[in-house]
């Protein structure tokens, strides 16, 4: 047992859970629970397709890509690759997930103070996210750290609480395939197969930085291993919060999908408890923000600008960008994202399984199907 606990695929595969597991994306199966009520397994079915399966798939593809995203979207071309790849990046940046983690911890922090303003906690928000990505120092690291532990125990008794109180889940008409596609879309919300393409190599290295033996096949099944635990570990914990969100949300009053989490913190763990997991909450949405805005502003500056504009020049018009989005707040930069990810997230999922096909069995037809994927989406989602 301590072995597997000091083991590498073990350790990655914890790495990958908190690399997936923004808290952005409690609120999700939260969501699911809350809608699907009675036939919420149907429902989780589809989430755990989108949200856990396809992700892991997104870092078995790069990982046979030997962990560069350059050479995974290259297969479709020098320029379309390499603009699927600029509208991914600035989609996790600035246009999206950024702001939404700026949006979640204003919805969290407004439950107890609610004369708070957007604009100035946004504008506060990104000032903070400057300072440390000016300065660059390992505070944020040291901060995720404390916190995922911290955010993990608290996840972990609202769970308990939840199941132990009594509850009951509304009876629900809808259809099970019905239910099984909403779980499936809201899966696309979580971004993190987008995520994957970008943040996988730093695992990919971790676990290659352990093979002493020179052996890529003990490489590839230690990754496959750390897939399967971060996999595991998310489901548990997605099909957990869903569960108990479709127990006791039916009695609550609550307005918007970004204020399910702090209702039910507040009603299953008292007002003490639920306090101290909202403001964890709000803090871990700010040091992942901060850390996809440095991802984001190194890839413009290396990537597509070469080196030719300054770091803080880039960084400062993104946090802009991220600031404007931000002030729309969550249900503003949901409603923003989700015809994009219907659309979109299709084409990226075909792209990923025809990258791992092309490497194990030298699969070799791609853009035709890849593209054929992005109109098929987008013909039914504007029908």
């Amino acid at each position: 047992m301590r072995s597997l606990l000091k083991s590498k695929s073990m350790s990655s595969g914890f790495a990958l859970f908190s690399m997936f597991f923004g808290a952005g994306n409690l609120i999700f199966p939260l969501a699911i629970g809350q809608f699907a009520g009675d036939k919420n397994v149907y429902a989780m079915l589809g989430l755990i397709l989108t949200a856990v399966v396809v992700p892991f798939l997104g870092v078995l593809a790069i990982l046979l890509f030997d962990g560069c995203y350059h050479s995974f979207f290259a297969r479709l071309g020098k320029w379309p690759g390499f603009a699927l790849a600029f509208s991914i990046i600035t989609l996790i940046g600035p246009l999206g997930c950024t702001p939404r983690c700026i949006a979640l911890s204003f919805s969290t922090v407004k439950t107890f103070f609610p004369g708070t303003s957007a604009v100035l906690f946004s504008a506060g928000a990104c000032l903070l996210i400057l300072f440390f990505t000016l300065r660059q120092n390992r505070t944020v690291e040291m901060l995720g750290r404390i916190l995922t532990p911290v955010l993990l125990c608290g996840l972990g008794f609202i769970i308990y609480k939840g199941l132990t109180s009594q509850g009951v889940a509304i009876k629900q008409d809808e259809g099970n395939l019905k239910l099984f596609v909403h779980g499936l879309k809201e899966g696309y919300n979580t971004m993190d197969l987008l995520a994957a393409f970008f943040f996988s190599s730093t695992i990919i290295s971790m676990l290659k930085n352990g093979t002493n033996d020179g052996k890529s096949s003990n490489h590839y099944k230690r990754t496959v291993k750390a897939i399967a635990i971060g996999a595991g570990l998310l489901s548990i914990v997605y099909f957990g919060f869903s569960y108990i969100a479709s127990l006791h949300t039916p009695t609550l009053d609550i307005q918007g999908k970004e204020h399910i989490l702090t209702a039910l913190a507040l009603k299953v763990a008292g007002p003490a408890a639920g306090i101290v997991l909202c403001v964890t909450v709000a803090v871990t949405c700010l040091t992942t923000a901060i850390a996809l805005v440095c991802v984001f502003t190194d890839f413009i500056q290396n990537g597509v600008l070469k080196g030719k504009v300054r770091y803080e020049v880039i960084l400062i018009i993104s946090l802009i960008v991220t600031f404007l989005m931000a002030n729309i707040e969550f249900s503003g930069i949901s409603a923003f994202l989700g015809p994009i990810l219907e659309v979109c997230y299709p084409g990226l999922i075909v792209l990923t399984i025809a990258n791992i096909a092309h490497r194990l069995v030298d699969f070799k037809p791609i853009k035709f199907l890849v593209f054929l994927a992005f109109l098929c989406s987008a013909v039914i989602y504007f029908m």
